[in-house]
């Protein structure tokens, strides 16, 4: 598929990611002012960037490999269920997510914060209904035809997996660095916006949208 749309909504979720202060930049700013070091805030960027890129990584690759061996027929129906329950379970339980007890973390143990912390949002889960639109599904196809569906559907999740995490840092590191030279953390009790029911309604609309598109 040339259309350019699946690769905007796939930089935009990442933006999106990027602006959520539960992804990180809002512990990036936090190790930074403990610190007092505008460098520890670009640092915590890159840990934090890889952890999130293996929390979707998984989920794309289980989304591609499915869209292989499964018929879209029935894959779409259960991605579009699966969606819309972790959507309603965020409603319901929107403070599910790992806490961390410790603010002195090295880059390791910051990693694996933000990927429990992609996998327990869903981050993942909301690429489902634009990789479907990417390709269509291959069917039943010779082997070398099949061999090349693989082989571009992994190229295609891979291309994915990094335009997202890529909109994601840039976004994150400008909002961080923006917060931490001008704004400073005590916006954040005047100007709260509850991104966490926003995701959970986008969660639910995606999957909504999977069935009737």
């Amino acid at each position: 598929m040339t259309a350019a749309w699946p690769w905007l909504a796939v930089a935009a979720l990442g933006a999106y990611h990027g602006v959520d202060p539960s992804m990180g930049w809002l512990f990036a700013v936090a190790l930074g002012l403990q610190e007092r070091r505008r460098a520890k805030v670009l640092w915590s960027l890159l840990p934090i960037a890889l952890g999130h890129l293996l929390s979707i990584g998984v989920v794309v690759a289980i989304i591609g490999g499915l869209r292989l061996f499964v018929a879209i027929e029935w894959l779409r129906p259960i991605g579009a269920g699966a969606l819309i329950l972790f959507g309603l379970f965020r409603f319901m339980w929107p403070r599910a997510h790992p806490r961390w007890v410790a603010m002195r973390v090295n880059a390791a143990e910051l990693a694996l914060w933000s990927f429990l912390m992609a996998s327990a949002h869903g981050a993942g889960l909301m690429l489902f209904p634009i990789m479907l639109g990417m390709t269509p599904h291959g069917g039943h196809a010779g082997h070398q035809m099949a061999m090349a569906q693989a082989a571009h559907t992994m190229a295609q999740a891979v291309a994915v997996i990094l335009l997202h995490t890529a909109a994601m840092m840039v976004v994150m590191g400008a909002v961080a660095i923006i917060v931490y030279d001008y704004v400073g953390l005590a916006i954040l009790r005047s100007a709260w916006i509850n991104l966490d029911m926003i995701w959970a309604g986008a969660l639910v609309a995606a999957g909504i949208i999977s069935l009737v598109i």
